[in-house]
């Protein structure tokens, strides 16, 4: 029944309240838990439920999401026919006069001939922002028993900005009866971007956005359709983590840190794939401590961690003391240094005494190859 399936994922966005984490790349290949990027989630879920054809829709600032996805052979994607397909603009963007996609629709317009060759009945939308682990087996049967046109995954655990998510009201049967854009306060459940729908009718409404100059999806199908589509909304309410600020990444990688977070979103009957590197296991020196953290392979610690995500390749010297922080790969915090509620991006070095402190709010955020 999956083989009905096919999966396409929005991955152009780069939200510029991510500031340094997101100079480089767009969000969704932000690196996240230790070892994956935000997208390894999207792609898993798909990927676990069946789902063998995926189309990934990039823009600009794709080199980062290039480099990590490559072939999708790490998914399981690499096929002669259908698997993993990167979808850059095709120049249709250009035509907009800034040459970004205003909005969801606007970029399934852009990439309106590979949607006509969809080989499948069904359709997935999602976004490849947000981190969860979805049984979307199950709710593409759900949506096939519900009879409605389309189907919202959204989720009554409310931790987002309001400002930057939708929100429904639904009825008894489940069925969405109104709905919220970007409201200042959130009311009902709150949508986790992921839809399903047959092509047949993705494709009239891309065609109806396309004409009536409609680029957002929210507005132009979600509201303006409500009360002539049925919406079912399934609910989910297992950790999801949305990435919008600094901050709010900082919180999110921060909430890793407990067992039962972790035990939700790497369900091990659904595990999150990523791409395979071949580091050797990680050296803890004499006198090294590590408390409460996630470190991951090829990592050397010689000084003190505490509370801490360590991505793969982190180098902490002997006498550097880090608590709090979000380490990506390759930061090297060398000898006597002290580092509080701090995010390093790649390849950062914090030199020999530094003492670098944010605040659990207003963490302090250090640029890819920056030498501090």
């Amino acid at each position: 029944m999956l083989n009905k399936l096919h999966g396409i994922i929005f991955a152009y966005r780069s939200n510029p309240s991510l500031r340094e984490l997101s100079q480089h790349r767009n969000t969704c290949s932000i690196p996240y838990g230790g070892r994956y990027r935000v997208v390894d989630f999207m792609l898993s879920n798909f990927v676990n439920a069946g789902v063998s054809d995926v189309g990934l829709i990039a823009h600009a600032n794709y080199q980062s999401l290039l480099d990590h996805v490559s072939s999708g052979k790490d998914w399981d994607l690499a096929r002669k026919h259908g698997g993993l397909r990167i979808l850059p603009p095709f120049g249709y963007a250009n035509k907009r006069g800034d040459g970004n996609y205003h909005g969801r629709m606007d970029a399934l317009a852009g990439v309106y001939s590979y949607l006509q060759k969809i080989r499948q009945d069904y359709v997935v939308l999602a976004g490849g922002d947000v981190a969860v682990n979805l049984p979307l087996a199950e709710i593409f049967q759900s949506h096939l028993d519900s009879g409605a046109d389309m189907t919202a995954v959204c989720t009554s655990k409310l931790n987002s900005d309001p400002r930057g998510c939708d929100y429904f009201t639904t009825d008894e049967n489940g069925f969405v009866t109104d709905v919220a854009v970007n409201p200042t306060t959130a009311a009902g459940l709150e949508s986790l971007e992921v839809y399903i729908l047959s092509k047949e009718l993705l494709l009239s409404l891309v065609d109806h956005c396309s004409t009536h100059n409609i680029s957002s999806f929210s507005d132009g199908v979600l509201v303006s359709a409500v009360h002539n589509l049925k919406i079912h909304a399934y609910q989910f309410d297992g950790y999801a983590a949305r990435l919008q600020s600094v901050a709010g990444y900082f919180a999110r990688s921060m909430e890793l840190l407990d067992p039962a977070v972790r035990a939700q979103l790497f369900a091990p009957e659904r595990p999150i794939k990523t791409k395979d590197q071949s580091n050797p296991s990680t050296y803890y020196g004499p006198g090294a401590k590590s408390i409460n953290s996630l470190v991951a392979d090829g990592c050397i610690i010689e000084g003190e961690v505490e509370n801490c995500i360590l991505f793969r390749g982190v180098h902490v010297q002997k006498g550097a003391r880090v608590s709090n922080c979000v380490l990506m790969q390759g930061t090297v915090v060398q000898s006597d240094a002290v580092l509080k509620y701090v995010i390093t991006d790649k390849n950062v070095r914090v030199n020999p005494g530094r003492m670098l402190m944010g605040h659990s709010s207003y963490p302090l955020a250090i640029a890819k190859n920056e030498i501090v």
